[in-house]
């Protein structure tokens, strides 16, 4: 069977208008910010207490945040754990709840049609799944999604808005009580479970088995890994769209403020937003008069959807002062550019700059295109820069290290089946010799830790900035029922020398010590992005000692 491969991990949402977001590989959603009022803990009790304080306001984007920083500082407590996986499961449903594709399309579909969708998710996990997953351990992350939907207001609103608050208190506990963790012999059974289930929950309450079985559709990939996910066929339409490097949408990444607005991470160059003057750190207070200040980021994406050709309005306003402005803007198609800075940054030494922020079916001629540019321009040394780069393509992330390498082992794959054991090596022609620095950080992640580790096992190059993320997982796109699909983690990606660095990352040779002018996340900042960048100053002094002694 043929599958798409990439390996990947999103940060920020890109604003597409065929669905809901598009991302820098794969579809999800940014954390949202922490809400003004939120505290800095001294002590695991007041951690608690305000994550407790997060979840109960429904802040489920910054409770995630709140949990996951926490965590690093007391990674042993429970109820920190069990708070972050209670804010995963309810940001997902919400997420669920604010896709258009999955309301008009999976969620009305009759109880065998939703079967179907169960049972192509059961067959693929079984087969194709890097990891042994039992049925059990699937229905039971299921089970516990639907508990958990059975308390949240979106899903309540859409699917039982008129039920009797006892009979769902009652339902819930029914779940608890009797099919948590029930022992599921086998991939049948889990089928009749369900049914079982549609069954209980339709005379308890008139819940409908779409949504009773797309919680299980969705809520049992939380048994899988971090980056398998079902996708909706937005979500999925959005994927393809970011591989391609293109979409239709006004060409910014965004992020929920609370309280604030939509924090425009980035605008894209030649976009609809940026020739109406949207400007990165602008916030978006409104969208077509709608206030946005109190939306999460899936809801505000749904007001910014739309067909080529057709307009909208957006509020912004300056982090500098409060007086907002108007941009009137159109969508259209927007090219997503994976290098979207190459330049020489210091003639004398004739050290070039380029920006990777992506691994898309563009990169590599993107990349070619860059280095004759640069070439000419009189490049003898180069700074590539994938901090904040999230990866993509895992055959983009191997082309683009053989322009560099030009013998040896560059990344190998392992998995269940035998079409996910490859070995990708580089080849001799066309290799450029330069010295290399190679800055990375913290979201450096998949792609882009082939590459660190490649520069780093070959003695490439010098590595500098900040530990790498420590995503080493291959995700493959299977095709779903009724234009969803599947991303699963299909293989496990390993060094040249063998090593895998899953939940590790790579360490820098030189490390910088995060600052301002190193947070690459909010990667189109004003004026001269390398304006007092440390890992940059710090790649050139790398860069002129090896000159020197040329």
């Amino acid at each position: 069977m043929s599958f798409s491969t990439l390996v990947e991990w999103a940060l920020v949402v890109w604003i597409a208008a065929s669905a809901v977001g598009l991302s820098g590989s794969p579809v999800l959603l940014a954390k949202e910010s922490k809400p003004a009022g939120s505290v800095e803990p001294a002590t695991e009790a007041e951690a608690i207490t305000e994550g407790n304080r997060l979840r109960a306001d429904h802040h489920w984007g910054e409770s995630i945040d709140f949990y996951e920083k926490s965590l690093k500082k007391w990674p042993e407590n429970d109820n920190l754990k069990q708070g972050l996986r209670q804010s995963k499961i309810h940001f997902s449903i919400e997420r669920r709840y604010s896709d258009r594709s999955f309301l008009n399309t999976m969620l009305q579909v009759s109880r065998p049609e939703a079967m179907t969708y169960l049972d192509d998710v059961l067959e693929k996990v079984r087969k194709y799944y890097v990891d042994p997953v039992t049925p059990t351990s699937f229905i039971a992350h299921g089970t516990e999604s639907l508990y958990f939907a059975l308390a949240n207001d979106k899903f309540l609103k859409r699917n039982l808005p008129a039920a009797d608050a006892n009979r769902v208190s009652a339902l819930r506990r029914t779940l608890r009580n009797s099919f948590w963790n029930k022992p599921i012999s086998s991939q049948d059974h889990a089928r009749r479970t369900v049914v079982e289930l549609c069954d209980l929950t339709q005379y308890e309450v008139g819940l409908s088995a779409g949504a009773v079985v797309m919680e299980f559709v969705f809520g049992g990939c939380n048994s899988l890994d971090d980056y398998s996910s079902y996708m909706t066929p937005g979500k999925l339409g959005d994927l393809y769209n970011n591989i391609d490097g293109e979409f239709v949408g006004i060409g910014i990444e965004m992020k929920a403020e609370t309280g604030k607005g939509l924090l425009l991470v980035n605008v894209l160059p030649d976009s609809p937003a940026e020739e109406g003057g949207a400007l990165a750190g602008d916030l978006i207070v409104k969208i077509n008069n709608v206030d946005c200040r109190k939306m999460s980021t899936e809801e505000a994406a749904s007001l910014l959807q739309g067909q080529a050709g057709t307009r909208l309005q957006l509020t912004l306003a300056s982090p500098a002062n409060a007086e907002e402005r108007q941009a009137n803007l159109t969508r259209r198609a927007v090219k997503v550019k994976s290098i979207p800075v190459a330049k020489i940054i210091d003639s004398a030494n004739g050290i070039a700059y380029i920006k990777m922020t992506g691994f898309q079916k563009n990169t590599t001629e993107e990349l070619d295109a860059a280095l004759l540019k640069l070439k000419r321009e009189g490049m003898r040394a180069l700074i590539w820069d994938v901090r904040g780069n999230p990866g993509g393509l895992l055959t983009a992330a191997v082309e683009v290290l053989d322009r560099f390498i030009d013998d040896g082992v560059l990344v190998s794959t392992q998995g269940r089946t035998p079409d996910q054991n490859s070995t990708y090596s580089a080849q001799s022609p066309g290799t450029w010799n330069v010295p290399i620095v190679l800055l990375t950080d913290g979201d450096s992640a998949s792609a882009s830790e082939i590459v660190a580790g490649a520069i780093h096992d070959h003695h490439r190059g010098t590595i500098v900035g900040r530990k790498t993320y420590g995503k080493w997982s291959v995700q493959s796109i299977l095709p779903g029922h009724a234009e969803s699909g599947f991303r699963l983690t299909t293989a496990k990606f390993y060094s040249p020398s063998g090593r895998t660095y899953g939940k590790v990352g790579i360490k820098p040779d030189i490390e910088v010590a995060a600052g301002e002018s190193t947070r690459t996340s909010y990667r189109g900042r004003r004026g001269d992005p390398l304006d007092n960048d440390r890992d940059v100053e710090a790649g050139l002094d790398v860069l002129r000692k090896q000159m020197a002694k040329r």
